[in-house]
Formats: C-alpha cells, structure tokens, sequence
C-alpha cells in the first residue's frame, strides 16, 4: 500500500485525475449549496407568510410536499430519476445532477431556515406592525437578521453533508460526461491503473475529503463567532 501511496504522489497523471475530481467537487457543492439556499429561503418564507395569509395556503401545501417527497426519499433514488427520467434530455444531464442536489440541499434548508424564524419571538413580529412596519420590510429587517444567526450551525451542517453526498454523483457514470469525474471517479480511475489496487487511492481521497470538510467547519465557526459577537456590542 505504502508503494502505492508513493505512485500516485509522485505521478503527474493520478494526481491530475485527483486534482480535476477535487475542482468537478467543489464545483458542484458550490452551485448546489446556492441553490438550495435560494430555494430553502423561498419556500421558508412562503411557509411562514401561510400562517397568517389564506393566500398563500395552497403555495403553502405544494411547498410541505415537496419538502415532505425530497427529505422523505434517497438522494441517491432522485439522482437516477432526475438524470434518466425526468431530466433526460441530450447533453442536459451534467446539469440535471448538480440540480438534483441543490433541490434536495433546499428541501433542507428551508426547514433549518424556517425553525430559524419561529425561533424568534414573535414579539419581534408584533412590535413590528404595530408601528406600521409592512410585514415583509419586518421580516426582512428585523426578524431574518435575528433568526439567521441561529440556522448558520445548521446550514454549515447541510453544507458539509452535501459536499459528501455529491460522491455518489459518480454512480451515474459516463452516460452523464465528464462532469461526473468527481474525487470518488477520480480514485476508480487510479485503481484501474494500478491493476485494482483500491486502498491506497482511496485513502488519498478520504484525506482530501477530510480537509475540506474540516475547512468548512473552521469557516462556520469563524462566521458564527462573529455573528455572536456582534451581539455582544
């Protein structure tokens, strides 16, 4: 194994192939994360704004089954689904994988960012509309600066396990082109070389996994620190 560590260290080519999978990775985790922050916020806000507006009770309804269907089934079922069936069309599917993750991110999310709100007491919202504050200006200046604060530990979680989720992006194969050749590709590709040899790939991009998601707690830390002490002033 010790060998083999050495090999694909000191190969320009099986570190590309780690290389090009680590930037296919973050690539994906990115787009997907913004995604399921705009769809989260969305649809956290539509359900909200249904406590209070029969108006907006049936978006409501579409909206809790959707979270309801998403969080209720595997991402790896709604990743075939979505690149085989729903989203089967040429040359789309690369892009069908990443949406599929950023929809499922969303579904998420929007729950964290609703228990945000509700956190916050609804005083907050009273006093408010008591001063003739519209209930989206409310919203938006007072009571989502406050609940904010309290779902970043529980983005930065979804964030994390979004990046490993991506992983199985791989088990669509080829038939969804090169965007696919992701860390987890790029250690099947390695193995194949080194005549099967799995270990020693894969703990390489074990190790890259692990930086990262330590990473991205050191920054969900710093950003809710500072957050916190803001509130200290």
């Amino acid at each position: 194994m010790f060998e083999d560590l050495v090999t694909i260290l000191s190969s320009p080519t099986y570190m590309g192939y780690i290389w090009q999978g680590f930037g296919t990775t973050l690539a994906v985790t990115l787009i997907a994360v913004l995604i399921g922050l705009v769809l989260g916020f969305i649809v956290a806000i539509v359900k909200i704004a249904a406590l209070n507006n029969k108006w907006m009770k049936i978006p409501a309804f579409i909206c809790n089954i959707y979270t309801t269907v998403i969080r209720g089934t595997p991402v790896a079922l709604q990743l075939f689904l979505m690149v085989f069936s729903i989203l089967a069309f040429p040359g789309f599917k690369p892009y069908a994988a990443i949406l599929t993750f950023g929809i499922n991110s969303g579904a998420y999310v929007s729950e964290n960012i609703r228990a945000g709100i509700m956190s916050v007491d609804k005083g907050q919202m009273e006093a408010g509309r008591s001063l003739g504050i519209p209930w989206t200006h409310t919203m938006v200046k007072i009571i989502f600066p406050q609940a904010i604060k309290n779902v970043i530990p529980a983005i930065g979680n979804e964030m994390i396990s979004l990046l490993k989720e991506t992983s199985i992006i791989g088990w669509v194969g080829s038939t969804v082109g090169t965007l696919t050749f992701d860390l987890n590709a790029a250690a099947g590709q390695i193995a194949l070389g080194l005549g099967g040899a799995y270990l020693a790939p894969s703990i390489i991009v074990g190790c890259f996994y692990l930086v990262v998601v330590y990473a991205m707690v050191l920054i969900v830390k710093f950003v809710e620190g500072r957050l916190r002490k803001s509130d200290r002033r």
